[in-house]
């Protein structure tokens, strides 16, 4: 199995956990809290009572629903990452530049944020094209950030730190959102925008201790010529390695498909809160802060679960929990407090589920210096899933007109991922 190639302090682990205190500010303050609401805010139009009359927009010339557009500009988003980050990881494995790669998405992603400050509605093309670049640096980024993870810890301790990684996520994400409501309430709503600059600056502040101490290149390697035919050739045999690998491949499988139905659910909560329930700002808020409490204790909560039944079984178990979550939202969730039990709910679950998929992974790589072309596979199955998380959701809306047909749907995919993880040979699960 995989292994560090030293055995790496204790400040080495902490300062590789605290690039998800960093960056984790991005997908609460932008993608779930803060900006879904400016967003919905600038793009519709409510009356006297509060109800949506008008949520259509035109972008490019066409006409589409505001959160139809925001999940397809999101979609496009990981297109992008899933065509550049297979090649730009070859490319850090047999270069030994992780670690510069996964600066330069973090720096990309936290100028975009602060290039939201500007967002207007009248201008939605240009507006949408820095939430399409922020969305590339977050998950660009990660790829190379998580593929240290099996560099820096042995295999017995990946569950832990993993899930003290998305814990840290939490509790700064939390930190940085009061700070901004702070700023809105306190100050006014016209100071909105500037949360983005925060955000921006937040991430870049908090990834220096990652920058800082990480290992930049722990396998020595020196190729600087050819640089782009050197990492295909390393993404085609890893690529071959994983073909012989009937666990890896079983999972990898049932994580594409439950990445449809899981991170939709994460991006499009706020917006189904909104236009479903009619959620007042500071309701949504409250659920939001609630859900990144809940998950603190859920991360460690499930990393316990399974160091005695085993990850996959443990793994199985939650998505029989997030199917029920997608059926409670499809016929109960009518009103505030129905949300506030489904969204405690999700909470609990969403910092387990990640973090053991996270670790899951990890723990199943060979013995390897090609982690990050590992982990390329691993990310690029999760933004395809999203991918066809996000149109599937945005398609079904458009259809049906209603969100609540998208999130029944979901179900489907976390049955799906269930059956193909249940294939996992019984001798290779861990």
């Amino acid at each position: 199995m995989s292994k560090p190639v030293v055995e790496y302090p204790k400040k080495v682990k902490t300062a590789w956990a605290m690039y998800d205190w960093a960056n984790s500010v991005y997908s609460l303050v932008i993608t779930t809290a803060i900006f879904p609401i400016f967003y919905n805010a600038l793009t519709s139009e409510r009356n006297e009572e509060g109800e949506i009359v008008n949520d259509v927009v035109t972008f490019f010339g066409v006409e589409l629903i505001n959160t139809q557009l925001y999940s397809y500009v999101l979609a496009a988003s990981f297109i992008v990452v899933i065509i550049s980050s297979p090649l730009l990881s070859g490319m850090a494995d047999v270069s030994g530049k992780k670690l510069q790669l996964m600066k330069i998405f973090c720096y990309t992603g936290s100028l975009a944020c602060v290039s939201m400050h500007f967002f207007d509605a009248a201008n939605l093309e240009w507006s949408m094209f820095s939430l399409f670049l922020a969305n590339i640096g977050f998950w660009g980024s990660l790829g190379f950030y998580n593929a240290f993870l099996p560099e820096i810890a042995p295999r017995e301790e990946h569950d832990k730190l993993s899930a003290k990684g998305y814990a840290l996520g939490y509790v700064g994400s939390v930190l940085l959102l009061l700070i901004c409501l702070g700023l809105i309430m306190g100050v006014g709503s016209h100071m909105t925008p500037w949360a983005f600059i925060l955000v921006g600056v937040w991430w870049v502040a908090w990834a220096q201790p990652a920058f800082l101490n990480l290992p930049s290149n722990p396998f020595k390697k020196r190729v600087t010529r050819d640089l782009f035919m050197h990492g295909f050739r390393e993404l085609r045999k890893v690529a071959k390695e994983l073909s012989d690998r009937v666990d890896l491949i079983w999972f990898l499988w049932g994580f594409f498909v439950l990445s449809m139905a899981l991170q939709t659910i994460m991006l499009m909560a706020s917006s189904f809160g909104i236009k479903e329930v009619n959620l007042a700002d500071d309701q949504l808020i409250i659920a939001i802060i609630a859900v990144q409490i809940l998950s603190i204790p859920g991360a460690f909560f499930v990393s316990w679960i399974s160091g005695r039944v085993g990850n996959i079984r443990t793994l199985i178990g939650c998505l029989v929990v997030w199917m029920g979550v997608c059926v409670y939202a499809y016929r109960l969730v009518n009103d505030v407090n129905g949300f506030f039990i489904a969204a405690g709910v999700i909470g609990f679950m969403m910092g387990g589920t990640q973090s053991l998929n996270r670790s899951s992974y990890s723990k199943m790589l060979p013995r390897t210096e090609d982690h990050a072309s590992y982990f390329s596979f691993y990310e690029v199955l999760e933004k395809g899933g999203l991918i066809i998380g996000m149109f599937s959701w945005g398609y079904i809306e458009g259809f049906t007109g209603s969100m609540r047909s998208s999130i029944l749907a979901l179900i489907i995919f976390f049955a799906i991922s269930i059956v193909l993880l249940s294939c996992i040979p019984r001798t290779q699960r861990i």
